[in-house]
């Protein structure tokens, strides 16, 4: 057991962390201090690392501590003309908002040229849910996945988590309240689709949604909480529903995958999903990712296995998991060697891997080829 972990296990003897995750930051570096003294372990070890400053570091790069990371521990940000022109090639980038009980939350539109002169023509919407200390911009122009709408012809919404609902943006998705039905992140996101749809010509029996890290988890939350709007789930980097319940629960998760797997009850096997994840992955162990899979293929009745390499030089291996009927379920996409990172994504974007396949390509195509079921 790592000594984080220790020192959580520690604290629920003196005090549990506040449960839904909304602690201040004053109160986490308070409980960490009175773990630590508890332990007996020093503030800086024998070896010269500072044990609480690593700590924070690491719970405020997964969200969990609402501090942004120092300016030497942040990721260094793309010029913003260089996101812009990276996040819109050609079409219309559109600031709309929505709000419902739960808040209100801006989010980012992307319209193809195309879709003008498509007439009355339907088209899908693909919701994209950007990882810890981005924003919608960022991740469009590391993932790429508007270019991708331009040769498609589909929407794009990319939602914003504000620093309000979290000190580093990331999507809630160890909260309770935001794993379920009608409550919370879930129901913003949601609205976001129904909002977009609204206004839009969109598929009603096309409308996915993916995400990175935090937004990955919480895209596994929406593909269980509203099989009603999304058709199938996008997840890279990420955990399995309710792979956590609180700040505590959640490190370890991130870090070894979900430790109450059996009590976890998904509704498995019953929304297509396609799953990306690097071997190399330190923030988000790649249990996780076979987690998901292996609810994403509970009905499943065969797979395939295929191993490659990318152009850019990133070794992988793709499962390909299908019905009685040959219809598609699901694809694990694991990634030898691979981090923290979009697969195949831009250098004009944070958390990207250029080196690895083409996640967003393969996502659509994964997206596209799902038989069109009536919600």
């Amino acid at each position: 057991m790592n000594l984080l972990a220790k020192l959580l296990g520690r604290t629920r003897a003196q005090g549990p962390l506040p449960p839904r995750g909304d602690d201040t930051t004053a109160h986490v570096t308070a409980t960490i201090t009175r773990a630590l003294d508890a332990a007996g372990v020093a503030p800086r070890a024998q070896t010269g690392v500072d044990i609480r400053t690593t700590i924070d570091r690491a719970l405020a790069q997964a969200g969990l501590l609402k501090t942004a990371p120092t300016a030497a521990d942040a990721l260094p940000t793309p010029h913003a003309d260089a996101v812009q022109h990276a996040a819109a090639p050609g079409g219309q980038w559109i600031t709309r908002s929505f709000s419902n009980a739960a808040g209100t939350r801006q989010y980012m539109l992307y319209v193809p040229a195309s879709y003008a002169a498509g007439a009355d023509l339907q088209v899908p919407l693909i919701v994209m849910l950007h990882g810890c200390t981005q924003s919608p911009g960022d991740f469009a122009a590391g993932t790429r996945m508007n270019a991708l709408a331009e040769t498609h012809g589909f929407l794009v919404a990319y939602p914003a988590q504000p620093p309000n609902a979290n000190g580093n943006k990331c999507w809630n998705w160890f909260r309770a309240g935001d794993q379920a039905h009608g409550r919370g992140e879930p129901s913003l996101i949601a609205g976001i689709a129904r909002h977009v749809a609204a206004d839009y010509r969109i598929d009603p029996r096309r409308v996915f949604v993916a995400g990175l890290s935090a937004g990955a988890a919480m895209a596994v939350i929406l593909g269980e909480t509203y099989p009603d709007v999304f058709a199938a789930v996008g997840a890279h980097s990420g955990l399995p529903f309710a792979a956590a319940h609180d700040v505590a629960s959640a490190f370890t998760a991130m870090k070894a995958g979900p430790a109450q797997a059996a009590a976890r009850t998904p509704r498995a096997g019953t929304m297509p999903t396609i799953v990306f994840h690097g071997d190399a992955d330190h923030t988000v162990a790649i249990d996780n990712g076979d987690e998901i899979i292996r609810d994403a293929t509970a009905h499943a009745a065969q797979s395939t296995v295929q191993a490659g390499v990318a152009t850019g030089g990133r070794a992988y291996t793709q499962t390909v998991f299908t019905d009685d009927g040959g219809r598609p379920r699901a694809e694990y996409w694991r990634l030898r060697g691979a981090g923290h990172a979009w697969s195949g994504g831009s250098a004009q974007g944070t958390y990207t891997d250029p080196s690895g396949p083409d996640a967003s390509a393969e996502m659509v195509r994964f997206f596209l080829q799902l038989p069109v079921a009536a919600h």
